[in-house]
């Protein structure tokens, strides 16, 4: 299992992303509790275009238990994949539940960001992206400016007067 498992990563590595997805199907068949593989399979159909195919790995996979690495990138893998299918609730809670458990991944607060936006909670959605920005950047430009950023942040709409 584990040579079929890294010629499975290491197809997907050089691009060949078919012939990686039909190992890892196979290796699903034989070991189906097995999270990680379920993970890998996920992720071979996010490749491939098929996102839809590609929930129920992932799902399966965060519910078997995943390593803490393998966990951080099945939530935002699922988060965005619920957002591209329109399933915008499912995306919230699942970015949600990665913010909690991985508070610093700031990979999970932008694709969370995104899909505030598609709920139209537009200001929530920009004060989670100028927060990551601001934490994030190396732009001398913008790093002159992160004071300012920050308190605007959440007061989007006021005016001084």
């Amino acid at each position: 299992m584990r040579a079929d498992f890294e010629k499975a990563i290491q197809l997907r590595k050089r691009g060949n992303l078919e012939e990686s997805n039909e190992l890892l199907i196979q290796l699903v068949s034989q070991f189906p509790n097995n999270a990680s593989i379920n993970y890998h399979c996920a992720w071979s159909y996010d490749l491939l275009g098929e996102e839809p195919r590609a929930v129920s790995f992932y799902e399966n996979a965060i519910r078997l238990g995943l390593a803490s690495e393998e966990l951080e990138g099945a939530i935002v893998k699922l988060g965005s994949t619920y957002r591209t299918l329109g399933e915008y609730q499912k995306s919230e809670k699942a970015f949600e539940k990665g913010i909690g458990l991985f508070p610093n991944n700031k990979a999970i607060q932008v694709f969370y960001a995104i899909t505030l936006y598609n709920l139209s909670q537009h200001d929530q959605a920009m004060v989670l992206l100028l927060k990551v920005l601001i934490h994030t950047t190396n732009d001398e430009e913008i790093l002159g400016y992160k004071k300012a950023i920050e308190f605007y942040a959440d007061k989007l709409d006021e005016v001084w007067e």
